[in-house]
């Protein structure tokens, strides 16, 4: 849904086409609605070609997301890349970024590229399953480099050396916690980080966090870090 102006929208494209076609829609009939930042009850009014007009109803409370999570995430098989694409959006993370380390596989950070609008394409589908106001931001594909010096209250980054500490004991106390703050969690590829990778990243401050004494599949830990950040930051005294 592009805009909500003076109580009407419209819906168009393949969405209005799945709507009405698929889902059978009909005229009264009542569907909740976004535009990407406010979530109404609407009511179908009417259709025309590719379109679906609707008239607003009421607006609905917004859930307010516990932090501002960017996922930066190692490329690894696109199958399972689109996996980690579809849960981060269902958990909340604000922006995704598809990330090449030296261990990923060569030729993924090239074909990236041609993938961004599936991706988008998943995330809204995710999205609109999760009831999410929102959708995630689905980025250019970056090397290593550029994701360490991308900008953050916290950064941290999941590895599976078993002398990192584990993720939760490196977070801020519970009552320093806010949604407001802006967190870069960076996950690795399979075959992990390099030494060289390391020493970068804690030369430019980043934390190291690990998940446990199990090694995990890269599309796992990404996900398991973003669950982890999500509850600690709903784990905080009542504003």
């Amino acid at each position: 849904m592009d805009a909500v102006r003076h109580g009407a929208a419209a819906l168009k494209g393949d969405s209005a086409e799945h709507l009405r076609r698929v889902l059978r829609a009909e005229p009264g009939q009542r569907y909740e609605i976004s535009d990407n930042g406010s979530v109404y009850l609407a009511e179908v009014e009417g259709f025309s070609k590719g379109e679906v007009r609707f008239r607003v109803v009421d607006r609905l409370p917004v859930e307010t997301p516990p932090l501002r999570l960017a996922l930066l995430a190692s490329l690894i098989k696109f199958d399972r890349f689109e996996w980690i694409v579809e849960k981060a959006t269902e958990l909340g993370v604000e922006a995704l970024v598809p990330v090449v380390a030296a261990r990923s596989e060569q030729g993924l950070g090239r074909a990236a590229a041609r993938r961004l609008e599936r991706w988008r394409r998943i995330a809204l589908e995710a999205s609109q399953q999760s009831r999410r106001a929102r959708l995630p931001e689905i980025r250019d594909c970056i090397p290593v480099e550029a994701a360490l010096a991308l900008p953050a209250g916290g950064r941290w980054m999941l590895d599976e050396d078993r002398e990192a500490p584990p993720l939760v004991s490196t977070l801020p106390p519970r009552g320093s916690r806010s949604p407001s703050d802006t967190v870069n969690l960076l996950a690795g590829p399979e075959g992990g980080w390099t030494a060289d990778e390391r020493t970068e990243a804690a030369a430019l401050g980043w934390k190291r966090g690990s998940l446990g004494a199990y090694v995990l599949r890269a599309e796992t830990a990404a996900l398991a870090g973003v669950a982890v950040l999500s509850a600690a930051w709903l784990d905080r005294p009542p504003q």
